[in-house]
């Protein structure tokens, strides 16, 4: 399941942008620079800058990318296995060479290739680099492609293969890094930051919760076109039916509005909790902005409903974007 889910993610990534071709000489970033909240820093060249779409970086007239992402320490072994040549060209990446690599005093595996050149759409082939690193207390999936004649082979693998660990970051540490702070907590509190830009929240004692104990809230930004004012409603529900862990979705309310000179859509629906069966309320509230959107989806408990729509309202509305 794991290597399923990283290797649709692996595809989402692999597609990141159009990226438009630039040569250049780079120069060299002197320390390790880290993005928001990751453990995992690098080099870049100084025409790349920390990307605000994902973690990782991208050259700021485009040509180049390298993202990261943190996962738990056992999948390293999993992601080497599965990532066979086979089940890495179903997502478009053309595996010419794989080669174990130290990385400091941790193991990891490194995958260069292509993504073929497409030629009904006159898009040409794209170098690409995945390098797993694993390490006793986590494993990072780097990815980084580029256009030809953007970057020279030696300069992208000094790029991923030079990547540094550092020691885990507290939990304030990682919420202090988020694109966006939170003035009123409204009881709730955080229990783990994901991908750098969304957090976990709850309300109770609990940080591992099962059939649904405690309300949660996830706030997630996503930095990327929104859609215009009359596709907003139906991209709100588009987000609220791809949740894979809640079915038989009835929409109470479903209304855009406007506050603070802000644009928000917000839907309150009943649904049952897949695993569970359990009937939960589910509350999510889209704020746009021009070049992106912060997205909360708060689930309760359908018996424990009673005030805490109006917890979740309040922790949104208090969200600052930095």
């Amino acid at each position: 399941m794991l290597v399923r889910n990283l290797t649709l993610r692996l595809g989402r990534v692999l597609a990141v942008g159009t990226l438009a071709a630039l040569v250049s000489a780079p120069a060299w970033a002197a320390d390790p620079v880290f993005p928001p909240g990751s453990r995992f820093g690098f080099e870049p060249p100084a025409d790349m800058g920390l990307s605000r779409r994902f973690s990782g970086f991208e050259r700021k007239e485009g040509g180049a990318t390298l993202s990261v992402v943190e996962l738990p320490p056992n999948a390293f072994a999993e992601l080497v296995s599965g990532f066979t040549d086979a089940n890495l060209l179903s997502q478009g990446f053309a595996v010419e060479k794989r080669e174990e690599v130290k990385i400091g005093d941790n193991e990891g595996m490194l995958y260069t290739g292509e993504q073929p050149a497409d030629p009904n759409a006159s898009a040409p082939a794209i170098r690409k680099w995945i390098l797993v690193v694993g390490a006793p207390s986590v494993t990072g999936l780097v990815i980084a492609q580029a256009l030809p004649d953007a970057e020279t082979e030696s300069t992208m693998r000094k790029l991923v293969t030079g990547v540094t660990l550092r020691p885990a970051l507290s939990l304030s540490e990682q919420v202090d890094a988020l694109p966006f702070r939170i003035a009123d907590l409204a009881g709730f509190r955080p229990v783990r930051v994901l991908a750098g830009n969304s957090v976990l929240l709850t309300q109770g004692p609990k940080d591992q919760m099962q059939n649904l104990e405690q309300p949660i809230l996830v706030l997630a930004q996503a930095v990327q076109q929104p859609p215009t004012a009359e596709q907003r409603d139906g991209f709100a529900r588009a987000a609220l039916a791809s949740n894979q862990t809640l079915k038989d979705f009835v929409i109470e309310r479903s209304q855009s509005y406007r506050s603070n000179g802000v644009d928000w859509h917000e839907i309150v629906a009943r649904a049952i909790d897949q695993p569970t069966n359990v009937p939960v309320v589910v509350s999510q509230t889209i704020r746009f902005a021009p070049d992106g959107y912060l997205r909360a989806l708060g689930v309760v408990r359908e018996d424990q409903r009673s005030g805490v729509l109006a917890k979740f309202r309040e922790v949104v509305d208090s969200v600052q974007v930095k």
